[in-house]
């Protein structure tokens, strides 16, 4: 049974660590080729302000809100659309890995702190310690953050479900070798494994927008980011972007939003009934 249709605009971002001016300004015009495809949603990746894991995030980052969000919510007002995106967050001295959700009004209603952060990066990101979801027009919403669904990490994605999540959005830059190409199949099994178990079991549609792009500082300087943003539903791959490092480029997918019927202790119910639980 499908509840609500909505095309969501996979922004693939070429994002420049430590250049947040130039990377908001590519956003911009993403956002607003998203706006006059129809999309009511877009999606954005993992810190697009200071990149993931640059050093800039440790003196750079700012509030949320704050001068970048305040940015995005004024490209959400202008193109009437909504936006998620991840942001490097400063909040009293801690940073964080973190989202907003902003609605086509500009505000913000859902801000998401990084739970599942790599421990490559605990120099650079406190932990978050918040789940939520948020109630749009085109349904129940939950926002995570790319490694947030290793598959070691996917109580966070049941979470997310158990708060009635139809679509779970997660801004991602997914981090390869230099020489690592399409043929390699990087990707696979890492993300689709993960985004096919959720939709499975809960009926619903992830997807990921992850960045482009060669890194430079931090920890993982000389990798890069290559694309291949992917969208899964519990009939298998929808959509997916480019596998390439300078495939910067704004995929659409219309979503048929399912309507999901299980919620508290039913939820388990459903769960034993698949298999999940003995």
């Amino acid at each position: 049974m499908v509840d609500k249709l909505v095309k969501i605009g996979m922004g693939q971002l070429l994002v420049e660590g430590g250049e947040p001016e130039r990377n908001l300004e590519r956003a911009g015009e993403m956002i607003k080729e998203a706006a006059g495809k129809d999309c009511g949603i877009i999606l954005l990746p993992e810190c697009l302000d200071l990149g993931w894991t640059h050093p800039s995030a440790k003196i750079e980052a700012v509030s949320i809100p704050g001068t970048y969000s305040d940015l995005l919510c004024k490209y959400a007002r202008e193109f009437n659309i909504y936006i998620c995106a991840g942001l490097t967050e400063n909040d009293n001295g801690k940073v964080y890995n973190a989202a907003v959700l902003i609605n086509s009004s500009g505000q913000i209603i859902l801000k998401y702190r990084k739970i599942n952060v790599l421990e490559c990066a605990f120099d650079f990101y406190a932990i978050g310690n918040l789940l939520s979801v948020a109630d749009t027009p085109f349904g129940i919403i939950g926002v995570n953050i790319c490694s947030d669904n290793y598959i070691d990490a996917l109580d966070i994605g049941h979470s997310l479900a158990r708060m009635g999540a139809q679509i779970v959005l997660s801004p991602s830059s997914w981090t390869i070798e230099h020489g690592t190409v399409e043929i390699d199949d990087p990707y696979g099994e890492k993300w689709f494994k993960s985004y096919k178990t959720l939709a499975d079991l809960y009926n619903l549609v992830v997807i990921s927008a992850t960045s482009v792009g060669y890194i430079v500082g931090g920890p993982f300087e000389g990798k890069k980011m290559a694309g291949y943003s992917l969208a899964v539903c519990n009939k298998g791959v929808i959509a997916n972007g480019r596998f390439n490092e300078f495939a910067g480029e704004l995929i659409t997918v219309d979503i048929e939003v399912p309507c999901r019927m299980e919620k508290g202790t039913s939820i388990g119910k459903m769960l034993k009934e698949k298999g999940y639980y003995k």
